[in-house]
């Protein structure tokens, strides 16, 4: 099972903190695909993280089963 953290205003777009997603071999794009469908996330600007590495959205990341997706909103520095 994959869990997926929503952060920011991608959090308040989907109106959950988190979720989990059954499927199992799921490219990262695929897995990014279905959650646009879902959500309409196309006007967010988001990093994804994989397991607390941040991951371009581009990679082609075969997930596992095990792990954990982040969906984060643009940092700030300061």
């Amino acid at each position: 099972m994959i869990e997926i953290k929503y952060f920011g205003a991608v959090a308040e777009k989907t109106r959950c903190t988190f979720e989990k997603v059954l499927s199992s071999d799921i490219s990262l794009q695929d897995l990014l695909q279905d959650l646009e469908e879902k959500y309409q996330l196309d006007s967010l600007a988001f990093s994804v993280a994989v397991n607390q590495k941040i991951i371009p959205k581009a990679t082609d990341y075969k997930l596992k089963t095990s792990d954990v997706v982040a969906l984060l909103p643009p940092f700030a520095g300061g």
